[in-house]
């Protein structure tokens, strides 16, 4: 298994602090639409400890990249229930648009799930009901993931719960690691050993085949999988107050130049090239990619044997990006406590354990990572234990900064990968500049 590099864990200053969390998203969205609805965070309504179950009908919206653990989420909570969730599956790219319309017209629904890189935004516009009362009621409260919390605090105020994790790990194609001649047991211990397994895979000369792929047209995609060798070898992504950008420094420039090597050599699927994040991990799971840097929600949906660890940085270590989607009741819900209901029950053991633990998806308690399924499967052991080591970095201006088409971070990947400019700095000055407006 690959080494694990703590880090010391910081508390989020505001919504604009760089947060790090104890234990995936689903991976950051693409969507370049940066509009935001207005409003301001309200004041914790009344609502009772446990909620309310007495048969009222519940709207939830989540969006797509979230469906299947949403779907199996509702599908066994309205098994148990009185109360009747009614879920709307979202495409990726007109969740926020949606989100914003409906906030205008106060037609959001009673629960809605955010990417967790829009929910500091989200939160100070007032979208969601102050819940901090009831959350702070829980008795395992201190074991629920706290990047998911911080992000989602305002003013010391809390207005969301984790719904989904999503972590990126290094995934690796056991079958054709062996082909390559290379341990199928082993991960590579930091980036350089990541490069020479990529080059072996691709100097097997199998048609369609390639050492390693990305999304270098994705924004999202890039910080979901290269912030962690950032991060592996203890180096920060963003200032304390997520206003300054630190993607200059030689660790972060080790790793553009570990991909702009894998680029010039062949190794990349040229399809990574204009890849948006619609396909990014298609090639590695239909079997043609030896390995990559991966979302863990993937795992049971591949259908081959393949190996997990943390993604490592240019000197080794493993780190993880904390993504996936916070949940909250919606401003315009007149049905708090049901929500609260629905909430609670997400939090649960039934839920986060016989449902996610048992989908082979990560858990939001800690105190559930080590579960009867976690055990049967040592990789899933494995992502628990690098996720106690993950960030999940928040900035007000996250979205334009990063994961718009039109971000300078992506600017900076391609000019450094792609076209090898010699412009990072340049390109990571234009990055705080959008952070700091």
């Amino acid at each position: 298994m690959t080494s694990i590099l703590r880090r010391p864990r910081k508390v989020a200053a505001g919504l604009a602090a760089a947060t790090i969390a104890i234990v995936s998203l689903a991976a950051c969205s693409s969507s370049g639409d940066d509009s935001e609805p207005g409003g301001s965070a309200g004041e914790a309504p009344e609502i009772s400890a446990e909620g309310v179950d007495d048969g009222t009908t519940l709207t939830l919206w989540t969006r797509a990249p979230m469906e299947k653990q949403a779907n199996l989420l509702v599908e066994a909570y309205n098994a148990s229930h009185e109360n009747q969730v009614e879920l709307t599956v979202v495409p990726n790219d007109d969740y926020v648009a949606k989100v914003g319309a409906a906030a205008g017209s106060d037609g959001l629904p009673d629960l809605f799930a955010a990417d967790i890189v829009y929910v500091p935004n989200w939160v100070q516009q007032g979208l969601f009901q102050d819940i901090s009362t009831s959350i702070d009621a829980l008795p395992y409260k201190d074991e629920i993931n706290k990047g998911h919390l911080s992000a989602g605090t305002y003013e010391g105020s809390e207005y969301v719960l984790p719904f989904v994790l999503d972590l990126s790990m290094l995934f690796w194609n056991k079958e054709l690691f062996e082909e390559a001649g290379l341990d199928p047991e082993v991960a590579p211990a930091n980036l350089a050993e990541y490069a020479d397994a990529a080059k072996a895979i691709q100097d097997l000369g199998k048609d369609g085949v390639y050492g390693t792929a990305t999304g270098l047209n994705c924004g999202g995609c890039l910080v979901f999988t290269w912030f962690p060798s950032i991060w592996a070898d203890g180096e920060e992504v963003l200032s304390d107050d997520g206003m300054e950008s630190l993607l200059a420094s030689d660790t972060a420039k080790d790793v553009y130049a570990t991909w702009q090597d894998l680029w010039a050599s062949g190794a990349v699927l040229p399809a990574s090239q204009d890849e948006t994040g619609a396909t990014w991990t298609q090639q590695f799971t239909e079997g043609n990619i030896g390995l990559m840097f991966y979302p863990a929600t993937l795992l049971s949906s591949t259908p081959f044997d393949a190996g997990v660890a943390g993604i490592p940085g240019p000197e080794g270590g493993a780190s993880t990006f904390v993504g996936g989607d916070g949940i909250g009741i919606s401003k315009d819900s007149e049905n708090a406590d049901q929500a609260w209901n629905f909430l609670t029950w997400l939090m649960s053991e039934e839920a986060q354990v016989e449902v996610l633990a048992k989908n082979n998806d990560v858990v939001s308690r800690s105190d559930f990572a080590n579960n009867e399924y976690a055990a049967t499967d040592p990789r899933l052991v494995t992502i628990n234990e690098v996720a106690g080591n993950g960030d999940t970095p928040v900035a007000i201006n996250f979205q334009q900064a990063f994961n718009a088409p039109t971000s300078p971070w992506l600017e900076l990947v391609r000019n450094a990968v792609l076209n090898d400019t010699g412009t990072v700095d340049a390109d990571n000055d234009a990055i705080t500049d959008v952070l700091s407006q």
